[in-house]
């Protein structure tokens, strides 16, 4: 078995930290990362203590949601809480920054911004990452390291055994192909 690049190794982190997420619009992870160690991860979601977007929905404002702190922006801070320099890290997100968290990267030293997935790409960002000689690479995750689509997937197998059972198709090899998929997707859940 061939071990994952070090590039889809912490990308996949910031997938997972995705997971924590509190914020129903974007879910978004981020990892930074010094000499191929993690010294911090954060994901969006509310102040501490504070109420959650999944429990009173996102407080937005102007089209973005303000109750929220970006991921990048609490792994930073995790940083700063704990005494850790950032100054020639690298960080990988799951979305391409936004212009608020580009400027603390650049005013925090991170040298390198791999991103996983467009997001509204603002030319300021850009420019702004360029002058400061920050590089930005998109490194997309392999599904094969991570599946980040596997409720989707299981939503599919679910919905296509329902339209199987209405057809004229041998119940036996229906009920070998359901067993096949739950050991596969889990759909132990229907």
């Amino acid at each position: 078995m061939e071990r994952i690049s070090w590039d889809q190794y912490f990308m996949a982190q910031s997938h997972l930290l995705s997971l924590r997420s509190t914020c129903t619009r974007l879910m978004v992870g981020a990892t930074i990362v010094r000499e191929k160690r993690i010294i911090a991860g954060g994901y969006n979601g509310s102040v501490s203590g504070s109420v959650h977007c999944i429990d009173e929905g996102c407080y937005v404002i102007d089209g973005h949601c303000v109750r929220t702190i970006h991921a990048e922006a609490n792994a930073l801070l995790q940083c700063a809480k704990f005494g850790v320099p950032t100054q020639n890290a690298d960080i990988y997100v799951t979305h391409f920054p936004c212009l608020q968290c580009c400027k603390q990267l650049i005013q925090a030293g991170i040298r390198t911004v791999y991103y996983a997935e467009d997001y509204h790409n603002h030319e300021y960002a850009i420019q702004l990452f360029k002058e400061a000689g920050v590089t930005t690479k998109k490194v997309e995750l392999n599904y094969l390291a991570v599946d980040t689509a596997y409720t989707e997937k299981q939503i599919y197998i679910q919905e296509l055994f329902r339209k199987l059972e209405t057809t004229d198709i041998d119940t036996s090899e229906l009920e070998a192909w359901k067993k096949e998929a739950t050991q596969l997707f889990d759909l132990s859940k229907r």
